[in-house]
């Protein structure tokens, strides 16, 4: 009897020892594979959210730097920033800085771009529009060529100046005394390759050379070698037969710069 309880004590040892040994194993194995996985809570005490750009922030900056770069326009000017893909991932920038793309500028349809350099760097280009309603001049009745124009040819039309052709006249003062180059029918707006300046000197016109120094004027007289508007260089012939050139100016004189 009492060598079976020995067996019997020695067996449930065994047995306790092997379930001892198997939890060791367990436990060590366990450890080994937590030492390869990522220590989750602490990355999650170290990583930032990520915070969105709000874009009605971006669309007011785009608009703020588009009346500024209008200001001066003649006209009521009104300035709208298109949409921005919601489906862009731009990080909250701190200083957004709003420019123009190459060939870009405060008129009609345009392009503008809007950057960042921190906390995350990123670059986009973004639709917008700038219309001037605005007066701009017409001819008030047919103008033929070589029609000498007066305040009485011209009238006033009101629009969107960025849509009309390019070079149309606001002001009448400086389109007034031009020559027309081609006929232009009633009602067109006025453009200024539509017209010449009027001519200050005529071929073979006898003018005024003027020279001036400090302390010093010189006149002479010439011949005008071929026609010119005010403010064009044209040849002129002097009575030693050698030609100067200079500026013509109104009243056939022609000023000479050394």
């Amino acid at each position: 009897m009492k060598g079976q309880m020995i067996k019997g004590h020695n067996s449930k040892h065994r047995k306790s020892g092997v379930v001892l040994a198997r939890i060791s194993y367990l436990v060590v194995m366990v450890a080994i594979v937590l030492s390869f996985l990522p220590v989750q809570p602490a990355l999650a005490k170290t990583q930032k959210p990520f915070i969105k750009q709000d874009f009605t922030v971006l669309k007011h900056k785009i608009e703020d730097f588009l009346r500024d770069q209008s200001a001066g326009y003649a006209g009521d000017v009104k300035v709208s920033a298109g949409a921005i893909d919601p489906n862009l991932k731009l990080a909250a920038c701190l200083t957004p800085e709003v420019f123009f793309p190459p060939g870009s500028r405060a008129w009609g349809r345009t392009s503008v771009g809007v950057q960042c350099d921190a906390p995350q760097r990123w670059k986009i280009y973004v639709r917008a529009n700038v219309s001037i309603h605005g007066q701009y001049l017409v001819a008030s009745h047919p103008l033929s060529r070589g029609h000498t124009v007066t305040k009485h040819d011209l009238s006033f039309a009101v629009g969107d100046l960025t849509q009309l052709p390019r070079g149309v006249v606001t002001d009448a003062n400086q389109v007034i005394g031009q020559t027309v180059r081609s006929s232009i029918m009633a009602g067109s707006a006025v453009r200024q390759n539509m017209l010449k300046q009027a001519l200050a000197v005529q071929q073979g016109q006898m003018v005024l050379l003027t020279t001036a120094g400090t302390g010093f004027t010189i006149n002479a007289e010439g011949k005008a070698m071929k026609n010119a508007s005010q403010g064009e260089m044209v040849s002129v012939k002097v009575r030693s037969g050698q030609v100067v050139s200079g500026i013509a100016r109104a009243d056939g004189k022609v000023e000479v710069r050394f």
